[in-house]
């Protein structure tokens, strides 16, 4: 099967130059992602998380974004996960968002840290009721016999809700990833795509520079 020839598309919506770009990439994100928003996707801040363990073997999933500003970008999961042991190992990760609709996709990479305690209960406390189960019922990434493990645990938890607060697991909270590097990606006619790198410097200021495609 010729994989290059499943939905060959080319690109053709928009242009990207340099005097498109903010200054700042957190408000050229902001930006692209009120765009994807307006844009009827299902979940624009869905995006894929790569992290990595200690000698360098890497794994990948679909998170969503649940905050960000000029400290980073949050997530939250078990911290007992694969992730998060690759993390406790390896506190580097990327993220990648695509926009299929837009011709858009944007590349962000940094050093990834846990959030406060304080952030992470005050998110949980927002959470439907049956999520905040899930978080303690589910001990994510370990083998379990078969889903019916998952049905009696979560029974269980649903009955103590009735009396009792469901609070959020130690094992559970934010991360966020602290970029130093951006890369914006538009899509172009025969593959000669936009891209431009956010890079900081050495005293912390943001560096532009236009990549080849």
């Amino acid at each position: 099967m010729e994989i290059e020839e499943i939905g060959r598309k080319d690109y053709h919506q928009r242009r990207l130059d340099a005097s498109d770009l903010d200054k700042n990439p957190f408000k050229q994100f902001e930006k692209w992602l009120a765009l994807a928003a307006k844009s009827n996707f299902k979940e624009p801040n869905a995006m894929a998380f790569a992290s990595a363990t200690s000698d360098g073997i890497p794994s990948v999933r679909m998170l969503l974004l649940k905050f960000f500003d000029e400290r980073g970008f949050v997530f939250y999961s078990n911290y007992e996960s694969r992730k998060g042991r690759e993390l406790q190992q390896n506190p580097f990760g990327a993220l990648v968002f695509w926009w299929d609709k837009l011709e858009k996709q944007v590349r962000i990479e940094g050093a990834v840290e846990k959030v406060s305690p304080r952030e992470s209960d005050a998110y949980f406390a927002t959470r439907p009721l049956g999520s905040r189960i899930s978080a303690i019922a589910s001990r994510q990434s370990a083998v379990i016999q078969d889903r019916a493990v998952l049905k009696k645990r979560v029974a269980e938890l649903t009955q103590f809700a009735t009396q009792n607060e469901i609070k959020r697991p130690a094992s559970w909270g934010g991360y966020r990833l602290k970029p130093n590097r951006f890369e914006f990606w538009q899509g172009r006619h025969n593959r000669l795509h936009d891209r431009f790198q956010y890079r900081l410097d050495e005293i912390d200021n943001w560096i532009i520079e236009r990549l080849s495609p």
